[in-house]
């Protein structure tokens, strides 16, 4: 009996360890996203304080946040000038929740992880040629600040420690005729692979699909509807 009294103790300094080394809580809440995603990420949604690195793909992006955005999470875009409103809300992104700050400037990292103190669900793209793939003490601290406030990173490239790699391949455009016609739709393949999950795990969807939907093919599709608005109140900083 005093050897399992003893052992408790154990177990939570070695789960502490182990939270410290992942830069994550393993028994952290997971924030749901669209249905098509469920079976691909680890825990079926996207874990509070945690850090995804995905593909430069913004139809990825705006599908990740979408559920997070519609279910009352605040977002915000980081270092994405040309990502605007209408796409946003296309995707069914809540626009009243929704920061925008296109520039950043060179401090981007402390911007980050100032933003992660408040909203929930932070997107960011490094710039080019920043060293933020490799762990240092910046990074290393917006880590800590991820997990403290159980916020979620969505990084647009490398990141140390990311929970998962989200990767997009082999797109394929639809309503393109011979010479004619405009773009409709994309099907491409999504995989992510992560620690729990080293060999990929991939899908065949719709991003979007023709009518604006996101849809895992063979599986019904599932719309994220735009709210109505008439106007944009999209607040942008800097």
């Amino acid at each position: 009996m005093r050897d399992q009294v003893q052992a408790v103790p154990d177990i939570h300094a070695l789960r502490d360890r182990l939270e410290l080394m992942q830069g994550r809580r393993m028994d952290a809440p997971v924030l749901p996203t669209h249905p098509a995603f469920s079976s691909l990420l680890p825990g079926g949604g996207l874990r509070s304080g945690s850090a995804y690195a995905l593909a430069r793909s913004a139809s990825l992006l705006l599908a990740l946040m979408a559920r997070p955005s519609q279910d009352g999470a605040w977002c915000g875009v980081i270092g994405m000038p040309e990502l605007g409103a209408e796409a946003a809300e296309k995707y069914g992104l809540d626009l009243d929740r929704l920061v925008f700050i296109p520039d950043p400037g060179p401090r981007w990292l402390a911007v980050t992880a100032t933003i992660a103190e408040v909203l929930p669900v932070v997107a960011v793209r490094p710039p080019a040629g920043s060293p933020a793939a490799r762990a240092g003490a910046e990074t290393t601290r917006l880590a800590a600040r991820l997990r403290d406030r159980g916020s979620v990173l969505l990084v647009q490239g490398a990141w140390p420690q990311a929970e998962a790699v989200i990767d997009v391949a082999d797109p394929r455009w639809s309503g393109l005729g011979q010479g004619h016609g405009y773009l409709a739709g994309r099907e491409l393949t999504v995989s992510v692979t992560s620690r729990r999950s080293p060999n990929a795990r991939r899908v065949r969807m719709l991003l979007p699909a023709a009518d604006g939907s996101i849809e895992l093919l063979g599986a019904p599709a599932e719309r994220l509807v735009p709210r109505e608005r008439t106007a944009y109140p999209v607040r942008a900083v800097g």
